[in-house]
This record gives structure tokens, C-alpha cells and sequence, in this order.
């Protein structure tokens, strides 16, 4: 093997590594896709409920110790950068409505009979919900237990 030779594989083998590196470099500071930007705020959202397990429910109530079910979903959201309105009914009408076998984690399941949104939940995925159920209550995953849901994706 030449000097010659062995020079050119050593500026190979370092501009592959300069490659290398900038091409890790450049993935840093490529932004996430809209999807995957819009993907991750449910996500956060479902994770700072599930944070809350155990906290008490109080009507009216919108933590960061106790929640009532809307109020858990309003600070969940409001810390993962979402705003939200403050009742189940106007959470509903603000969120874009999607269907059962659309549903993702951290979508809203909102409870309803006939027209009247009555609870919401964040689905956590497999039927199930982080909620803040009612007076005596704590903050706690559970089956969803109804066939009147309806989903909801927060914009």
C-alpha cells in the first residue's frame, strides 16, 4: 500500500465521518412534521392525566390537585399547549369529531345520552379512559363502560 492510497482511505474515511456527523447534525434541527407535532400534544396531554392519578374529584374543580372531569381534561391539555372551553358539552363542540374506529390516544370520549354530553375522558387506548368520575372519586384509568361516546380530536 502506497502513502498516496493510504492518504486517500484517510480522507475517506473522514469525510465519511463528516458526512455522518452532519447528517446527525442536520436531523437535530429538522422540525417534526405537522402530523407528527399535532401526534405528540394528545400524547403529552394523556401522559399529565395520568400524572393526576389519584386526585380527588370536586365539582367545578380545575387543579392541579383536584379536577372534575372536564377540568381534568382542561388542564391536561392547557399544559401540553392546547386550550380547551370549560365544560364536557362545550369541549365537544370544540373538538373535530371522529369515529370509533378512528379513535387515537388522547382523543376526548365524550359521554352522552340523546344529545347531552353528560362526562369526557382522554382515551388511553384498549377501551380505556383517564377520568375523573364523581363526588367521592379520585382521578383513574378505567373501561370505558358505555356504547353512548362519542370521540373527539382536539385541534
Amino acid at each position: 500500500m502506497t502513502a498516496r492510497t493510504g492518504t486517500a482511505t484517510r480522507h475517506t474515511r473522514i469525510g465519511t465521518a463528516s458526512l455522518l456527523t452532519a447528517a446527525a447534525i442536520g436531523a437535530l434541527l429538522v422540525p417534526a412534521l405537522p402530523g407528527e407535532a399535532q401526534a405528540a400534544v394528545p400524547l403529552h396531554a394523556l401522559r399529565i392525566a395520568a400524572s393526576k392519578r389519584g386526585a380527588p374529584y370536586q365539582y367545578g374543580a380545575i387543579g392541579p390537585r383536584r379536577f372534575d372531569c372536564s377540568g381534568l381534561t382542561l388542564y391536561s391539555f392547557k399544559r401540553a399547549g392546547k386550550r380547551l372551553p370549560r365544560t364536557a358539552a362545550q369541549q365537544y363542540r370544540h373538538t373535530r369529531h371522529i369515529s370509533p374506529s378512528a379513535r387515537r390516544r388522547g382523543d376526548l370520549v365524550f359521554f352522552h345520552y340523546g344529545g347531552h354530553v353528560y362526562h369526557v375522558g382522554i382515551y388511553a387506548g384498549h377501551g380505556r379512559i383517564w377520568h375523573a368520575p364523581k363526588t367521592g372519586s379520585v382521578v383513574r384509568l378505567e373501561r370505558i363502560w358505555s356504547r353512548g361516546v362519542w370521540y373527539g380530536r382536539v385541534r
